[in-house]
């Protein structure tokens, strides 16, 4: 490893990411780091947003998106060829650090293999622990020198299960609570994306997901859904916010099988001002729930996975936590509602949304999203750098 610790060397960091939300992650910790290190150099795996902050992308983060156990398997050959090749060029060039932006089971295979050969690793992104799998605490923490939590409970599991005195997690923060205001304007974000102005007319956000296989499972129930919606309350505007171009022919296809394409506005890449001009949101499960609890919008959350995750889960009984939506775990009680696999279906979903459209209780579940949105507010990507610049003062 680089002898050279001084304050002078330029520091060599190497970043992964492996899909959308960490990209958008990685990107503001390379800022934040940056502030600390002006003539750093970033490497490694990055999606759009890392690249534009100035990180040579050895291989695109666009390439290593995959979701379910199922859909890893054919991909598997050229996921372990890349790791391999990961790591003999983190070697080769002697970076100082290695730091794995979400993509967890990837990222912390790798980040054990580095660390026995000597170098400093971070992991930002807890993997959910808390949620299965309680016995991998243990291993994680000796394969990382920090972990970087941006939920709260994510450090109380560590500190249970770890030790206080001996757990390396530490909560920064949630980049995306900084980046969004406590309040939205929603006659603004309709005006932004082009949305009339009839402000008397209900809309009903759809965020189907990001990955091609999360969209394509999801969007023949999110389609039947606004069809089940349009007979029932005709005045229902619909509006989709889609991640790419990719998904966006998926969920235009599936709209139109069900014969529902004129009544959904498809918006690609702006997912904050669709969730902003909505008065109710249908999404899956992920970030986007967190994005939307920050937008103060009522939701439905699904989730739906592929027939061995589901056998694997049920029969194993490996999931740990009451709820898989990020606010109701957040509230640590059931704030909105939330489907899995065979409850996620037009008859279920169309009513759950009419109730969150007409909550009577809308003022107390925007005032408990507002409490979570400040307790979220710690100058994330900031502090994320603070814990990378100490961990590297340790070499």
């Amino acid at each position: 490893m680089r002898s050279d610790n001084s304050s002078l060397a330029v520091k060599h960091f190497v970043l992964v990411a492996g899909e959308a939300s960490g990209d958008l992650l990685g990107a503001g910790l390379i800022e934040a780091l940056r502030k600390r290190f002006p003539n750093a150099k970033f490497s490694g795996i990055a999606g759009p947003r890392m690249r534009a902050a100035g990180c040579d992308a050895w291989v695109q983060a666009e390439s290593l998106a995959v979701m379910g156990l199922l859909e890893i398997i054919p991909h598997l050959p050229r996921l372990l060829r890349i790791r391999r090749d990961l790591i003999a060029r983190v070697l080769r060039e002697h970076a100082d650090i290695y730091i794995g932006v979400d993509f967890k089971e990837f990222n912390l295979n790798v980040a054990k293999r580095l660390k026995r050969k000597g170098m400093r690793t971070v992991q930002y992104v807890s993997p959910q622990v808390w949620a299965w799998r309680e016995s991998r605490v243990h291993g994680i923490s000796e394969s990382v020198d920090a972990i970087l939590c941006l939920l709260p409970f994510e450090k109380d599991f560590y500190d249970r299960h770890v030790g206080p005195g001996e757990t390396n997690a530490h909560f920064v923060g949630h980049p995306l609570a900084d980046r969004i205001p406590l309040h939205l304007d929603q006659k603004s974000a309709r005006l932004a994306i082009g949305l009339p102005q009839e402000l008397s007319s209900q809309c009903i956000a759809l965020l189907p997901g990001s990955r091609r296989s999360e969209v394509s499972r999801l969007a023949p129930d999110f389609a039947a859904t606004v069809a089940w919606l349009v007979r029932e309350r005709p005045t229902l505007r619909f509006i989709a916010a889609m991640a790419s171009a990719d998904a966006t022919e998926q969920f235009r296809k599936a709209l139109e099988a069900a014969g529902v394409l004129p009544h959904v506005l498809l918006i690609e890449g702006r997912a904050q001002d669709v969730l902003a001009a909505s008065d109710a949101v249908l999404l899956a499960s992920g970030t986007a729930a967190l994005e939307a609890l920050l937008v103060k919008r009522p939701m439905v959350v699904v989730y739906r996975a592929d027939w061995f995750t589901t056998f694997l889960f049920k029969h194993l009984k490996l999931m740990k936590a009451p709820f898989f939506a990020l606010p109701n775990l957040l509230a640590d009680k059931r704030l909105v509602p939330e489907y899995l696999n065979l409850e996620v279906r037009a008859d279920v979903l169309g009513p759950a949304l009419l109730a969150q459209l007409d909550r009577d209780d809308k003022p107390q579940l925007v005032a408990t999203f507002v409490s979570i949105h400040e307790a979220l507010r710690r100058n994330a990507s900031d502090r994320a750098a603070e814990v990378v610049a100490d961990v590297l003062g340790r070499a």
